[in-house]
């Protein structure tokens, strides 16, 4: 029979033991090193680029950024809609190397596909159209790559911080790079534990070639499922990065400042709904890694544990309450005096416990301390997020960006149901 004591301590290990390895894990991270004699170079890389806009100063920065690297070429993949838009900025910016790709509706997955086949490198390279690249970031993403085993990798992401931000863009801008900072913990420390990470994200992700080309690679890539009742098209790289995991290729995540990508998330009210997005292809996502694909158990059993259960298990506001319950119930006996320093130590940990995988943030941006308590406020409103994104998982709405949501009937539609088909053979254009 469990006593109060019993399930006090099974409760405190099972939410507190991830958060002290994953801190020595972190601690232990080293990306993989540039080898003295690369096979590889930034001639064989291609950038795919999708776009929903195809110009603006966020993607002319995107491409600036990445032409820097000098890498073989850019195919940009925009919408039929916005397709003279692109050509005209590009045009316009005298951009070399650029090509210019587009589908007849707006939906990423289908973007991608489009522009495999016209990749002439080893490696492609996905990235979005609001980051920024360092100059020095294509040899750290191609180290892992000299060996065969690996298929994709990732690399640490910051926020591009607003210049001048009033209080609300500061306090939203302050949640979003807070996010990117778990995210970089999260992966660093379970890639160092076994391998594995919550997911290769798309803003800047580098595979094979030879992997998406694959056929059945593709077929399976537009014709997801979900729950056996939706074709799924949103989550394209949950969706890759679970592949890469069931077909036996290694992942790989560079955590180093040479390979640090900025990137632009919302810095007002409409964070929520990124958050809401995020949190409904978490929930997807890691549901059908667990409990549809089940790799993860046998290949990252410490991923699992650290970073997807939680999707199922973690609710901040009410593992404190619980804990805080049972440590009341279970001390009830004890000296007042006792009972007060307990409680002290428990709630000082509990507090801690907030920070400490974002100290790094607050060490390269000190002021953001005075901002902590609309952190831990953030991360109990977040179980409500989380809540209605479990109840809504059939929603890919984004919410946040003009245009996003135009085909979003499509991007979750009933199997077997009939919808328009779409013509990918479009004109390519480079940039002379």
């Amino acid at each position: 029979m469990f006593s109060c004591h019993h399930v006090f301590l099974l409760l405190f290990l099972y939410r507190y033991v991830r958060l002290a390895v994953n801190l020595v894990a972190f601690c232990l991270h080293r990306p993989i090193p540039l080898p003295e004699t690369p096979r590889l170079t930034s001639q064989n890389v291609t950038v795919v680029i999708p776009s929903l806009q195809g110009d603006g100063g966020e993607l002319w920065e995107t491409i600036r950024s990445i032409l820097v690297t000098e890498p073989y070429e850019i195919i940009l993949v925009t919408v039929e809609a916005q397709e003279q838009r692109a050509r005209k900025m590009v045009k316009e910016s005298n951009f070399s190397k650029v090509r210019i790709c587009s589908v007849s509706q707006p939906n990423k997955r289908r973007q991608m596909v489009r522009a495999i086949p016209e990749v002439r490198t080893e490696i492609t390279i996905f990235a979005d159209d609001d980051v920024t690249w360092p100059s020095t970031l294509l040899p750290w993403m191609l180290a892992p790559l000299e060996d065969e085993r690996y298929g994709g990798v990732g690399t640490n992401q910051r926020l591009r911080r607003a210049e001048q931000p009033n209080l609300q863009q500061r306090i939203w801008g302050y949640l979003g790079a807070l996010y990117l900072e778990r995210r970089n913990f999260d992966c660093a420390s379970c890639m160092v534990m076994d391998g594995g990470l919550p997911c290769l994200s798309g803003r800047t992700v580098a595979y094979r070639t030879s992997i998406l080309r694959d056929e059945a690679f593709t077929h399976q890539f537009t014709h997801e499922e979900w729950l056996g009742q939706y074709q799924l098209n949103a989550d394209d790289d949950n969706f890759i990065t679970r592949w890469l995991v069931s077909h036996g290729k290694q992942i790989s995540y560079q955590h180093h400042k040479q390979a640090e990508v900025l990137t632009t998330l919302e810095d007002n009210p409409k964070f929520l709904k990124q958050c809401l997005r995020w949190s409904r292809s978490n929930w997807r996502s890691n549901i059908t890694s667990m409990f549809y694909d089940g790799h993860i158990w046998i290949h990252q059993p410490w991923s699992t544990y650290a970073v997807y259960l939680t999707t199922v298990s973690h609710w901040a506001i009410l593992w404190d309450a619980l804990l805080i319950y049972l440590y009341f119930d279970m001390a009830q006996s004890w000296q007042r005096e006792s009972q007060d320093k307990g409680l002290a130590v428990l709630v000082s940990w509990m507090f801690l416990s907030k920070f400490l995988k974002l100290l790094g943030h607050y060490i390269r941006y000190p002021v953001d301390f005075l901002l902590l308590p609309v952190s831990i406020f953030f991360g109990y409103f977040h179980g409500l997020i989380k809540g209605y994104a479990m109840l809504s998982l059939n929603v890919t709405a984004w919410g946040s960006r003009e245009g996003a949501d135009d085909d979003d009937a499509y991007r979750m539609i009933r199997v077997g149901q009939k919808h328009q088909a779409h013509d990918y053979c479009t004109t390519v254009y480079y940039a002379q």
